[in-house]
């Protein structure tokens, strides 16, 4: 049977989507470099801000209480996928202003990926000014891949969206100009690593499918709900999807791959990938566990595939919060430090998820929020940190935490923004950070016996400030080497995202009841 699609309410996804195939047929058709990189970055912010209104526009249509189903089961927009879908979008937006950033007249991306590194087509193609603005319309993709990945209510479109939008980021994190085998090898450290992961929860999938008999979120959760044979199946599948869903999380023990990739990838695309993809997997894990695999399971007296999910959160947000706490205060790299930083943050994040609680609903976007903008801040900071050679012209950028040294001196903006960022992080009181971290603890604490694990996460947050103080005493305390040939660029779209991630920052964290009530209106979560 044709299926009836009701395609208004998959506008931001036509407008993204679109725009990409749009951004396609420009490098097809538009020749001369400059003129193409002024296209695609006009329209990849038209369709971002095209889909952000698009978004509001369905919040205000759609309301708080009511959901539409898109295509019969497979794909549902609710307010809380709209919310979702408008950080994301907010996260683009603010991303695009570092991937056009220019230094010395070169942005971030290598002139010729095909081309070997080193070799004379790579240097030819500098000479000759050639750049690589594909990467708008990929981004592009990915950003419509991850706002669909919001709304997915069925286990294998749930993998279909996935590789959307994770395929354009593996061919992103391989694109840097510079440290181009660094680069080259974080892209295939994540390519590797994601297709294990994504063919580990196929299987999951498939073994669930056998328990159900059906993929939708709705049919699992009621043959869980009728007492089906064989709950092996489903509690082992279950397992399984969580492995793929928690790898692009990046939480540990499925981490691996994130420091080499945000180091290797460049710092635009680690800025976007960290925040957005992120936002994207928080989605479609809570709509997962919430609505498959936990639906009223107590009242129904059905405990055992709900022990086990939630037993595996815990575990896996303790295990989070503890190896990206340990590993950073062993880190010197700004990128790898940050990196394992939302190794620790997922941790945070799986706390407020396994309270299975209509406060973790209204807790997790708002944390998400204030984690995405503080992120996409400090990756804008790092880019503008760089070396200079011997003749005054910039180089690759600086991100060992001793070229940070003095770096209070030479720009007390730069580096008092990326204090701010820091202090966020940390949960430190009046940043936005502290909000939300208390918001995730309090979901938790909605059932007393998890005090446990709050105070891990607590333990965790206290620990987890020694190596954000670190980065604050090399740019304030420390002073400049002597013959340092490190220095700021200019950037001035740079320098825009950065302050406004600052003021967002402090807005969200002085006054944050306008926001919390947008996370209060969009936490419901629809069967349909």
């Amino acid at each position: 049977m044709t299926p009836d699609i009701q395609w208004l309410y998959l506008l931001p996804l036509l407008v993204t989507f679109g725009a990409g195939v749009v951004g396609i047929l420009v490098e097809s058709f538009v020749r001369h470099h400059e003129n193409r990189r002024g296209i695609q970055i006009a329209l990849t912010v038209a369709a971002i801000l095209g889909a952000l209104a698009s978004v509001v526009g369905l919040w205000i249509t759609l309301g708080s209480d009511s959901s539409v189903s898109i295509d019969g089961s497979t794909i549902a927009l609710d307010s809380h996928s709209l919310l979702w879908q408008g950080l994301i979008a907010l996260f683009a937006l603010m991303s695009i202003g570092v991937f056009t950033a220019r230094t010395s007249g070169e942005d971030a991306f290598v002139p010729l990926a095909a081309s070997t590194p080193g070799s004379s087509d790579e240097a030819l193609a500098s000479r000759r000014g050639m750049l690589q603005t594909e990467v708008y319309p990929l981004m592009l993709f990915a950003v419509g891949g991850m706002m669909m990945f919001t709304m997915v209510q069925d286990i294998f479109a749930l993998f279909v969206v996935l590789e959307v939008f994770s395929l354009p980021l593996y061919l992103l994190v391989g694109l840097a100009r510079r440290r181009r085998l660094l680069s080259q090898e974080a892209a295939l450290k994540y390519f590797l690593t994601g297709a294990f992961a994504s063919a580990v929860y196929l299987f999951g999938a498939a073994l669930v499918f056998g328990f159900a008999g059906a993929s939708s979120y709705q049919a699992i959760a009621s043959a869980l709900a009728s007492g089906a044979p064989s709950q092996e199946l489903v509690v082992l599948g279950s397992a399984l999807m969580l492995v793929g869903l928690l790898f692009k999380l990046g939480a540990a023990p499925f981490h691996a791959w994130t420091p080499d990739a945000y180091q290797g990838a460049p710092t635009a695309v680690t800025g976007f990938m960290a925040a957005a993809t992120k936002a994207a997997a928080v989605a479609a894990l809570v709509r997962l566990v919430y609505l498959a695999f936990a639906p009223e399971q107590e009242a129904l007296g059905i405990v055992f595939p709900l022990d086990t999910v939630v037993w595996s959160l815990v575990a896996f947000a303790v295990v989070s919060m503890v190896v990206g706490t340990v590993m950073a205060l062993a880190q010197d790299d700004i990128k790898r430090i940050l990196a394992y930083s939302s190794i620790a943050h997922a941790g945070f994040l799986l706390v407020a998820v396994s309270s299975f609680t209509q406060e973790a609903l209204q807790a997790l976007p708002f944390y998400m929020a204030v984690y995405g903008i503080a992120t996409v801040g400090a990756f804008a900071v790092v880019s503008l940190v760089r070396h200079r050679d011997e003749d005054g012209a910039w180089g690759a950028e600086a991100s060992a935490l001793e070229h940070w040294a003095g770096l209070g001196r030479r720009s007390p903006f730069i580096a008092g923004a990326m204090t701010l960022f820091l202090f966020s992080f940390a949960g430190i009181p009046l940043t936005a950070g502290f909000v939300g971290k208390f918001l995730a603890f309090r979901a938790a604490l909605t059932d007393p016996s998890n005090w446990w694990l709050v105070a891990i996460a607590v333990v965790m947050s206290a620990a987890a400030a020694f190596f954000y103080a670190r980065v604050v005493v090399a740019m304030f305390f420390r002073e400049t080497p002597a013959g340092s040939v490190t220095g700021i660029t200019a950037g001035r779209t740079v320098r825009v995202v950065i302050a406004i991630a600052a003021v967002l920052t402090i807005l969200l964290g002085v006054f944050p009841s306008g926001a919390l009530s947008l996370a209060e209106t969009g936490a419901e979560l629809f069967f349909l």
